[in-house]
């Protein structure tokens, strides 16, 4: 039987279900530096007003749609293992895609890895650590190779005839991924290979051992036999390693490949699954008599990579810093466009005040971050060395901490397609925590504050000098570092309770730079909500008479 379905009046219609409107779009193709206020003014606060044409056209490339799609790229299509070739011979190669290699070609022709040792001076660290900054809002999983190659550089300077064959190469503007001897290369990258299973952080504990081919000492040949849990990255040319000397644990400069170009034995068991970092490999390896040089004397494996624990944990700071700026970019520039309930998102009250918390927090985190730059650049000064010993700790601890909770309020904002895997949100979410467990979770960076109090008394001084440059300009700054001066008096029980005092140590800081270089909304807004409001707070939460929308217009992204 044949049923005839007369047309209705909407069949001209069925395919559009509806109009799409009240959409926001990608934050892309804007110029990531000109358009941070807060970047430029610290650059130019700083010392590296020198860089800024560089700058500027490195924003205008990192901020541009292509070159954030290698970051995406890079996390999507992760690294893998071939321990052997298809012949059996042992490997150990890591492949990655082409994104990821773009983003460290970029990273090492624009000297990230090194360019305040090749070229020192005023406002070297500070130009580094703002491209540094702009380049982890890309992708932050390949700066980890990056960071470690640029910290090698203090260590392997304590054995000269090590550095003058190695820091050429590793100071090389050239990368040059391929898995051969470094006699072939013109360029190496440079990784780190010092916790164990039994130990973590407590490196005293490794069980690694190092047999000296000969007589043994500094600079010298060494066989080393054990295991790594945590080697970052594998790719590299070759390593820092701590292992233990007949004169007790010594740090050991490892390559890939032995002097008469056969596979050095140091073998990748597995590359780690790790909740974030996804671009970047981390593995664990055993070590099955690799021959490396001892660095630095025997015995003092921790005071030999102290500086380049240092120089990694300042960027940490960076790298947190810059993902806190990428979230609060995504999360204004949305808001700046959707409406909801009648009106654009960024002017409904809750929202602004939402808005502008993440701001502040953003920009508090970048303003220390660029002063400790600064105290880089002028440690011959002692009480700028004596605030690089003391604070980068502070700043790593308080910094890298306060940025998973930022990175889900960011993604709140943004809604439901904020969870969305095809959203950046996810990615910086997965990768705020990472910061602030590598080199030296909180409670090490805590630990080590009480160690620089006790080792180092002068560093409280430089460190009140320094906050106290505000004072006068702001009350209840003024109350709050003189109750901090309080507790500084009594240290007995410090270490129960290092969190809280480290915690108020950041914040006088962070209040006091933003007292005397930003604009009065801002540090008000941060005075009043960070040092007056009693107990921790969600974002979101800013006291009555607080300029939001001048905030939030200082901190959103302009794009074209």
């Amino acid at each position: 039987m044949n049923h005839r379905i007369e047309p209705t009046q909407a069949a001209p219609y069925l395919a559009d279900t509806h109009v799409l409107s009240n959409l926001s779009n990608e934050l892309c193709d804007y110029n990531m530096y000109s358009q941070d206020a807060a970047l430029v003014e610290a650059v130019r606060r700083e010392g590296g007003q020198w860089a800024e044409s560089e700058l500027s056209a490195f924003g205008q490339m990192t901020g541009s749609a292509d070159y954030l799609e290698l970051g995406t790229l890079a996390n999507k299509f992760q690294p893998e293992l071939d321990t052997h070739d298809r012949f059996g011979n042992r490997i150990d190669l890591v492949k990655f895609h082409p994104a990821y290699h773009q983003l460290m070609k970029t990273s090492i022709a624009h000297g990230l890895h090194a360019s305040p040792w090749t070229a020192p001076g005023p406002g070297a660290h500070v130009a580094r650590a703002a491209k540094s900054y702009l380049h982890s809002q890309v992708e932050a999983g390949h700066g980890c190779p990056i960071t470690m190659t640029f910290a090698a550089v203090p260590a392997l300077r304590l054995q000269p005839e090590l550095a003058s064959v190695w820091e050429p190469k590793i100071t090389s503007r050239v990368y040059d991924p391929h898995n051969v001897p470094v006699e072939q290369k013109q360029g190496v990258t440079i990784g780190m290979a010092m916790t164990e299973k039994q130990g973590g952080s407590d490196v005293r504990t490794n069980s690694t051992r190092a047999y000296p081919v000969g007589s043994g000492g500094p600079g010298q040949a060494y066989e080393l036999v054990g295991h790594k849990y945590f080697v970052s990255a594998p790719m590299c040319d070759a390593f820092l390693v701590l292992a233990q000397a007949p004169g007790g644990l010594s740090c050991f400069l490892l390559p890939r490949w032995r002097p008469d170009g056969s596979k050095n034995p140091m073998q990748v068991l597995r590359l780690k699954k790790k909740m974030g970092n996804a671009s970047n490999a981390s593995s664990e390896t055993e070590l099955r008599g690799a021959l490396a040089w001892m660095v630095g004397e025997e015995g003092r494996g921790v005071r030999t990579i102290i500086e380049m624990v240092s120089m990694t944990r300042f960027d940490c700071m960076i790298g947190s810093s810059a993902g806190m700026r990428m979230a609060a970019s995504q999360a204004l520039h949305h808001c700046a466009q959707r409406s909801a309930f009648g009106k654009v998102l960024n002017q409904q009250p809750l929202m602004q005040n939402v808005l502008a918390d993440l701001a502040l927090e953003s920009e508090a985190a970048l303003t220390l971050t660029l002063r400790m730059a600064r105290a880089m650049d002028n440690r011959t000064v002692e009480t700028e060395d004596l605030l690089v010993r003391l604070v980068t700790a502070v700043g790593k601890y308080w910094i890298c901490k306060r940025t998973p909770n930022h990175a889900y309020e960011a993604m709140e904002c943004i809604g439901g397609s904020g969870v969305m895997e095809d959203c950046m949100l996810p990615r910086l979410f997965r990768e705020s925590p990472v910061n602030s467990i590598w080199e030296g979770s909180g409670n090490v960076q805590c630990l080590d504050v009480l160690r620089a109090l006790s080792k180092t008394p002068a560093v409280v001084e430089a460190f009140f000098a320094e906050v106290g440059q505000a004072r006068g300009a702001h009350a209840a700054l003024d109350r709050y570092v003189a109750h901090l001066a309080q507790d500084f008096k009594d240290l007995q029980d410090f270490e129960y309770r290092a969190r809280d005092v480290v915690d108020r140590m950041a914040l006088a800081l962070q209040a006091s730079l933003l007292v005397r270089n930003a604009p009065a909304f801002v540090s008000d807004a941060f005075c009043h909500s960070r040092l007056e409001q009693q107990g921790h707070h969600n974002y979101g939460t800013l006291p009555r008479g607080v300029d939001v929308a001048a905030i939030i217009a200082r901190a959103t992204p302009k794009t074209a």
